[in-house]
């Protein structure tokens, strides 16, 4: 039985982007944490917004990523919180550099 490291996880989840604006959930700071427990990736997550109009979407495509990647991951659950409110402070440099400009 393989189990994933958080990097592993967060690798995965960094192939999906926020159609918003453009950038990976990862570089965004909107992935907060994920371990595997045996076969299964539990992630928490927020979104930027609690009226994201993608947010079904968004979470799907978390799952997908993560068993598309992770081959030995039977199931996902995502764990979506609103504390801590996510904000841009919480973004790679990258990401506050471009949506600062």
């Amino acid at each position: 039985m393989m189990s994933y490291t958080k990097d592993e996880i967060f690798k995965a989840i960094s192939t999906v982007n926020d159609p918003e604006v453009g950038f990976n959930l990862v570089e965004m700071g909107l992935i907060y944490d994920a371990v595997c427990e045996d076969t299964d990736v539990i992630v928490t997550m927020t979104l930027s917004t609690k009226a994201c109009p993608l947010h079904q979407m968004i979470l799907q495509w978390v799952e997908e990523a993560i068993l598309r990647d992770l081959e030995e991951v039977k199931g996902v659950k995502i764990d979506l919180v609103w504390e801590p409110a996510w904000n841009i402070s919480m973004a790679s440099d990258e990401v506050k550099a471009k949506l600062a400009g």
